[in-house]
């Protein structure tokens, strides 16, 4: 069944609207008619069951039939810091990652960071792109809410938010010591924070400053991981160990 998300304000009583490009989904490509029936979200873990009352000029009015807490989101708060990568590959990782359960997402501009950002629009573009990504991945597996893609920081802004964190962890090809699997099993942490290098990966001082600043460098194995899978794999054995996958 079609999902969407909504804001509160466009919960009124017993009446939800759908305005902006979803409206325009709904009414132009999936060509629903009055009486069909839509899952919404509130984006707070509340879904709707809903039919179409109505089409207006710029919005659609639907009646809510049923309202249940959506239970698919984990108890592990995972935040992903995502070296910046060429070509479309952010988009993959931001999609995939929604589907693995982040809630949030934090592009990085490290030291060996390809891609520019030249402007204030050029970053807002990008943003704008990756929010959509992240919000049709959202409605695609029943997401309870939408996971936000941040703006683009440093590494060493980076480092500053992930302090926040019960747990930081930073992959690094050097290291031989900490292995992934033996850092977080049986370990208690509820918010994790992941840093993953673009292609290049991290410089050593970006992993120097990164573990004097409490972060545990782990090792993913004897083979070398492109960026768009290193990440995927550190948030499957996470989400494996500590949260709900399997």
């Amino acid at each position: 069944m079609p999902r969407f998300f909504v804001k509160d304000e466009e919960i009124q009583n017993e009446n939800i609207t759908i305005s902006g490009e979803d409206f325009n989904h709904i009414k132009n490509v999936l060509r629903l008619r009055q009486g069909d029936s839509l899952v919404i979200s509130d984006g707070n873990c509340t879904d709707y069951d809903v039919v179409i009352d109505s089409y207006e000029s710029s919005y659609v009015v639907t009646r809510i039939v049923g309202k249940y807490k959506n239970n698919n989101e984990s108890d592990i708060d995972i935040t992903l810091f995502q070296g910046i990568p060429k070509s479309d590959k952010m988009d993959m990782i931001i999609q995939k990652s929604v589907e693995m359960g982040v809630k949030r997402i934090v592009p990085v501009l490290t030291e060996r960071t390809v891609v520019k950002i030249n402007s204030e629009k050029d970053s807002k573009n990008k943003i704008t792109r990756w929010q959509r990504i992240a919000q049709e991945a959202s409605k695609q597996c029943n997401r309870g809410i939408m996971p936000t893609v941040e703006n683009p920081v440093t590494f060493y802004e980076a480092v500053a938010k992930l302090k926040r964190a019960d747990l930081s962890l930073i992959p690094y090809e050097k290291e031989s010591g900490n292995k992934l699997k033996s850092v977080i099993k049986g370990n208690d942490a509820k918010t994790i924070s992941v840093m993953i290098g673009p292609e290049g990966g991290f410089s050593n001082s970006e992993v120097d400053l990164a573990v004097e600043n409490g972060f545990v460098p782990v090792t993913l194995g004897p083979r070398i991981l492109r960026t768009e899978t290193a990440g995927l794999s550190v948030l499957s054995i996470i989400m494996y160990e500590l949260g709900d996958l399997g």
